[in-house]
């Protein structure tokens, strides 16, 4: 495969991800994950900036769609309403391929700590993201934080539940997604 093609940042995930799940994330070179995806180690520097940064391709892309989704729920919505909207709009960019890599992502995760540390200011950024876009609705700050935490604490339990599901008639994240807040509201009441 010629590193013209297109999809060379999708092969360079796969290839990271295969090769991080197959020999660990220390012992994976640049080198390595740029022959696996059929490109050169030009090209992968082209996309990503070192190898840590393969695992949260797409952040900004969906802290964008999360905001957006957040901006564009009703008035009257209530803040983990709106959260709920961003969800939505987020999950339109998981597709198959997102799907598959899930279960391999956690296990790269899982043995790297510096992969984990990269995870989770991914989620930083994409809570960040979220609250800004409750605060521009008008939302308290502090529903605005929370709501937020819940946005991606459901985001990231309902992706795990959706990389993990037989494949079925609803292949989309958004139920998932959508589920998972429904069972963090519920568990919020039962708080007191």
């Amino acid at each position: 495969m010629g590193r013209w093609e297109p999809g060379a940042r999708e092969r360079l995930v796969v290839a990271a991800v295969e090769l991080f799940t197959e020999h660990g994330y220390d012992a994976t070179t640049v080198a390595q994950i740029a022959e696996r995806a059929g490109v050169t180690k030009s090209t992968f520097f082209r996309h990503f900036p070192d190898k840590r940064e393969l695992l949260v391709a797409g952040q900004e892309s969906l802290s964008a769609l999360l905001a957006e989704g957040i901006a564009e729920a009703p008035a009257d919505a209530s803040a983990l309403d709106a959260v709920a909207s961003g969800l939505e709009r987020a999950s339109t960019m998981m597709g198959p391929a997102n799907r598959d890599l899930g279960p391999r992502i956690r296990e790269a995760l899982a043995a790297s700590v510096e992969l984990q540390e990269r995870d989770a200011l991914k989620s930083v950024g994409m809570t960040a993201a979220m609250t800004e876009a409750l605060l521009a609705r008008g939302v308290p700050e502090t529903v605005a934080a929370l709501a937020a935490e819940m946005g991606i604490l459901a985001f990231k339990q309902g992706y795990a539940r959706w990389s993990e599901a037989d494949r079925g008639d609803d292949d989309r994240l958004a139920p998932y997604a959508l589920a998972a807040l429904q069972d963090l509201r519920a568990a919020a009441s039962a708080l007191g």
